[in-house]
């Protein structure tokens, strides 16, 4: 147990049922359909079907989506993630070209690119999200675009090159709090993170991060981390419920009820941050395209006080 009395993770702990506000749609419509095609068609992966997201129907349905860059193999593996692990292919020096071109059809007003870790690579990557940013935004000049980013180790020079293709939001998920970090996200480190996310600010960058809850996290490590996020420059965070993706992945030890997310969302507010998505079915990507534009979130807030 840890010292609040919460199960920690490696204990085991009776099955937990889902509670009714976990319930999801299943995707359907015309526009569900049109989207899957595109990324059939154009050979792209998707965070939403590899991360198994329970807004895929949603999102999908309003013909959104977002791609996931550098294939479909990760080099990390963290405990909640149900993208593979292992040995990636080459590198696909004609994807960014797919994408932009995939956002074109799609003809979205904002798009969400993310990626696996591709630690083997001398780059990190980073040159072919560098070449996927330029290509969207050459070909589609009024979409607005957030870059959800590895850690890249912690190289700054690397982190500089999605800088320096200027997307609009640049986001690197912190995911848990410190004490759970190692069992979460296993090759990553808490403080590295916040240090690449006050590098992003530092460079003029909109930042954003989220964090998953029901990991066996307090309610006081929920809050620090977000003050830890706050003060690294970060403008926008995201919490939701953790879901186990299969029975390989952590378990779930909590359940979050929504006036927990309602009260997170109102810390979040006071604390300073420009915008907080709190809810039990929010994901990174969630409602994405308020997440641009300075001022909305802390507005709408206000005007609900």
């Amino acid at each position: 147990m840890s010292c609040s009395g919460t199960p920690s993770l490696d204990q085991n702990t009776e099955k937990l049922r889902k509670p009714d506000w976990l319930r999801v749609r299943l995707p359907i419509g015309e526009n569900y359909r049109h989207v899957r095609g595109l990324v059939d068609t154009h050979k792209l992966h998707t965070i939403c079907e590899s991360g198994n997201c329970p807004n895929m129907g949603e999102c999908w349905g309003a013909g959104t989506a977002t791609f996931m860059i550098l294939g479909n193999i990760c080099t990390r593996s963290c405990g909640f993630c149900s993208v593979a692990t292992g040995r990636p292919e080459a590198v696909d020096w004609d994807e960014p070209q797919r994408v932009a071109e995939a956002i074109h059809l799609m003809k979205v007003k904002h798009a969400v690119i993310t990626s696996v870790d591709r630690d083997e690579l001398p780059d990190g990557g980073s040159t072919i999200w560098y070449n996927t940013i330029r290509a969207v935004k050459e070909l589609n000049p009024e979409t607005t675009l957030e870059t959800l980013i590895p850690d890249f180790k912690g190289n700054t020079d690397q982190a500089q090159r999605v800088v320096e293709a200027h997307p609009e939001v640049v986001s690197h998920n912190i995911e848990t709090v410190e004490r759970l970090t190692r069992q979460v996200r296993i090759q990553a480190k808490y403080w590295r993170s916040m240090e690449i996310l006050s590098y992003l600010k530092s460079k003029g960058m909109r930042v954003k991060s989220g964090i998953m809850v029901g990991l066996g996290e307090t309610r006081d490590e929920v809050v620090q981390t977000m003050k830890d996020l706050y003060n690294n420059g970060v403008d926008v965070i995201t919490i939701g419920q953790y879901l186990q993706p299969t029975k390989k992945h952590l378990e779930v030890q909590r359940f979050v009820h929504p006036d927990e997310f309602a009260e997170y969302r109102e810390i979040g507010y006071r604390l300073g941050l420009d915008y907080v998505e709190s809810g039990p079915l929010v994901r990174s990507s969630y409602h994405s395209e308020k997440h641009v534009i300075p001022g909305y979130g802390r507005t709408q807030w206000m005007a609900g006080k």
